[in-house]
Parts: C-alpha cells; structure tokens; sequence
C-alpha cells in the first residue's frame, strides 16, 4: 500500500529542445507536468513515441534537467541535494533502458556489470558478498549464474534485458524506473519479460515507473497511469478506470487503436 507522502512529486515541470541542424527536426516542450509517485505503487506514463515519456523518466532519474517547475524526492527538493547526496539519489533510483543491446558494457562480464553499482554504492561489502550477491540476482531474473562470467554477445536480447534488470536491482533501489524495457523485444520475449516484472513487484513490493506505448502491459501491471500527448498529460487516475473509461479524446483513441 503507497504511503500518503509521495516518493516523487514532480509539480509545474517544463523543459524545451531546441531544433538542431541533424539532430531535431522540430522544437519538442514539456509543459506543466505534475506527477506524484507513493511508495510501492506502479505508476505507468502511456502514450505514442514523441509524446514526452522518455523525457520525463530522464528528469525523474535526473540524467536531464529541467527548465522549470519543481521536483521533491522523499519531500527534498533535489535542486538542493548536496554532492553526498546527489550520489545516494543515483543507488536510489536506478532504470532499465529501452535497449538491452547497448546498455551493457560489451567488454565486461555480466557478472560484473552487476556488481559494478556494489563497487561504488556498497563499498562495504567484500568482493566475495559482491559476488554472491550477483549471482543471486542473476538467479533471480532466471539466469544461470555459472554464466555470470560470459560476456553480452553470448546473451539474446531478451536474456540481456534480464541482466539490466539485475544490475538496476543491484542496489536494492527504491525506485525503478523502466523507459519502454520491452519495446525492441521479440513479442514472446515480451511475455517473459512482463512475467518477471510482475513476479518482482509482488515479490519485491517496488515502486515503479513504468513507461511504454502499449496499452494493455499498462492495463495489466500499473496501478495508476498518466496519459501523454505533445509534451502534456492529457488524463491520469487509476489504471483500470482511465483505461476501460477515458474522458479525454487522446486517451479514447489510444484505445481504439488497440481493438
């Protein structure tokens, strides 16, 4: 059960891109984005590409900044985080990008691309508990850990979302944030994928963002959703209730795409 103080509270968040000669070909803007985020719920951000959502999670995980609004994490607002604790917020919250392929490090083992966030943010533990506490994560997303020692290449796609997943929980985050985990999947890949978020977030109560474009792996895992369209929230609530009855005519066509 969320707590009622949320554990992210974006308020008024805006942030402009400016069109670039080959890098945009469109000026893209967040605009007044309010998103509030409790301890333990799924929050899913839905909508189509270029709506905003990745843009969103890269504020929420802080690799961008913001132009203006404000965002309070535990009640602090993050503009005021000493260094210490710049450095916390990043064991803190932890994400599992869209591309399992270019997320890995090719030239270190998969063991060791999840130990690395132990390195850094568990400096007390000794290299042994660093090791077995890989590989009890590999296990965890159904890795074999004897191959703890192979590198990415030897690994499909969907095993390789799998060892991000692992590494992200490395630090035993208090928020995750995933951005389209399962996009560049194989469709039965997929289905295993969403198999092992949803047997985490039972087994693990986590608190997650998770953002995606298809419809029904929100209906199935989030508790709550905010709908984008150009940069806004056009419609949030409950997940079953905005999805089986939206009031705003994107969110409606949204679902009309589906069926």
């Amino acid at each position: 059960m969320a707590s009622p103080e949320p554990l992210v509270d974006l308020a008024g968040i805006s942030k402009s891109f400016a069109r670039r000669f080959l890098v945009q070909n469109r000026t893209f803007r967040l605009r007044d984005i309010d998103i509030s985020i409790g301890r333990g719920e799924v929050v899913g951000l839905l909508g189509e590409s270029g709506s905003g959502k990745s843009t969103v999670a890269n504020i929420i995980t802080r690799l961008t900044g913001f132009d203006g609004g404000r965002y309070h994490y535990r009640g602090r607002d993050v503009s005021t985080l000493t260094r210490k604790e710049s450095f916390a917020f990043k064991s803190d919250v932890q994400i599992v990008f869209q591309d399992p392929y270019g997320s890995l490090n090719p030239r270190a083992t998969v063991r060791s691309s999840v130990m690395e966030s132990l390195l850094l943010h568990k400096p007390g533990l000794s290299r042994r508990e660093r090791i077995t506490r890989a590989n009890r994560l590999l296990e965890e997303v159904g890795l074999n850990p004897e191959r703890g020692d192979h590198y990415p290449h030897e690994f499909s796609g969907g095993q390789r979302q799998r060892i991000a997943i692992a590494r992200a929980l490395a630090v035993e985050p208090e928020l995750l944030v995933c951005d389209e985990p399962l996009s560049s999947l194989d469709v039965s890949i997929q289905a295993q994928i969403l198999e092992l978020f949803v047997r985490m977030i039972r087994e693990r109560h986590l608190t997650i963002v998770f953002i995606s474009h298809d419809v029904n792996v929100v209906r199935l895992i989030c508790d709550r959703v905010y709908i984008m369209n150009d940069g806004r929230i056009v419609e949030n609530g409950p997940a079953q209730d905005v999805l089986s009855n939206p009031q705003n005519e994107y969110t409606a066509r949204l679902l009309e795409a589906v069926y």
